[in-house]
């Protein structure tokens, strides 16, 4: 976050949010849902864990069975909360990670536990527990501070500045973003710079100073290109495209989102394909081109039928009946709304349901 869209920070082995998601102060929760974003029991009943019950598992006293666990096992383990947390089922990876940790404990392996306690800290958001994520990312902080990891030390800085952002602690997010950035400038760290940088201009678009937020963002392009980051720059054109939509600069505003959206198709990366469209869609619109518009629209919803998400098909059909509600086509625009209240009945979202229900009320007075 996002991701962390959701929220977000990323980066190939260390970050927390897949990628610095720009962060919506609307549903508080769900933005460590995914978002937005936003990302994070025990022994998989039927029923769900809470917090607490992972949190006890995860520093639960260690048990003589660990003595004889090997390295094998505890690698294993890791791999397989890594896949857990990839197919979005983070309660069970919670679990795996959990066990995993206990060994590297025993055996004492601190750059092992650094890499689970990174690992726990966006299980935790997936699941929604903030609390326990932030906890995961200081002990994932300490221990490279311990081992002198400078890299480790950027990425976890990182993490918990965009932690701190989603709890909207602005100022404490700005102070743990600068020192990311200088110690990814004393050891010249590239990817380190494209990071923090990027991270910085997010927190100046979100107090308004959009001018800044654009010079950081761009800063942050050139490093991630030199990088080759591929993942990390369109994240970064996303939402420097963001940047000049509110600067209401149509021009630039589609010549970046389009590069992004490049970069995603290329790379197959869904989330940022997602971002790049909506982006578009929300320029080409004001600009009230809405051919092209419909076009994107057409490709978003094809990807969301894809994927399977219902969340993004949900969405897919709001923005359609935005785009007809604005072009003053209020019974295709009802139709949509319709379509999308039955996909956030399908999945119990109340809230979704009743804005949407109000936006019907709305265009049929």
């Amino acid at each position: 976050m996002e991701r962390w869209h959701f929220l977000s920070t990323e980066s190939k082995n260390y970050c927390l949010i897949k990628s610095d998601t720009p962060i919506k102060s609307r549903r508080n929760q769900k933005v460590f849902i995914f978002s937005a974003l936003l990302l994070l029991g025990a022994v998989f009943s039927p029923t769900i864990a809470n917090a607490a019950d992972i949190t006890e598992q995860l520093h639960k006293p260690k048990t003589n069975r660990s003595s004889y666990r090997s390295r094998d096992e505890a690698d294993r383990l890791l791999r397989l909360g890594e896949e857990k947390l990839q197919n979005s089922t983070p309660q069970k990876a919670v679990s795996y990670f959990s066990e995993a940790l206990e060994i590297y404990h025993v055996l004492g392996d601190l750059k092992a536990q650094g890499l689970t306690y990174d690992l726990l800290s966006r299980s935790y958001v997936q699941l929604g527990f903030p609390k326990e994520a932030e906890d995961a990312v200081r002990r994932r902080l300490a221990i490279a501070r311990d081992l002198k990891d400078f890299r480790g030390q950027i990425f976890g800085l990182n993490n918990m500045g965009t932690l701190l952002l989603h709890k909207g602690e602005t100022i404490a997010a700005v102070k743990v973003f600068d020192e990311a950035q200088s110690i990814a400038s004393n050891i010249n760290s590239i990817e380190g710079k494209g990071l923090s940088l990027s991270n910085l201009g997010l927190v100046n678009f979100r107090l308004g100073n959009y001018n800044k937020a654009v010079k950081l963002y761009k800063r942050a392009v050139s490093y991630r290109r030199q990088s080759k980051d591929r993942i990390g720059e369109a994240n970064t054109l996303n939402h420097l495209g963001q940047a000049y939509l509110s600067l209401n600069n149509y021009q630039e505003t589609v010549l970046t989102y389009s590069a992004a959206l490049r970069i995603a198709n290329s790379t197959r990366d869904r989330t940022n394909q997602l971002r790049a469209i909506d982006g578009l869609v929300s320029a080409h619109t004001s600009a009230k081109y809405y051919a092209r518009a419909f076009d994107l629209l057409e490709n978003r919803l094809v990807i969301a039928q894809d994927l399977r998400n219902t969340r993004e098909q949900l969405k897919s059909f709001e923005n359609y009946a935005q785009l007809y509600e604005q072009m003053g086509n209020y019974s295709t625009a009802r139709n949509f709304y319709e379509r999308a209240i039955a996909l956030a009945r399908s999945l119990e979202d109340s809230q979704q349901e009743l804005l949407l229900l109000d936006k019907i009320t709305r265009i049929s007075q």
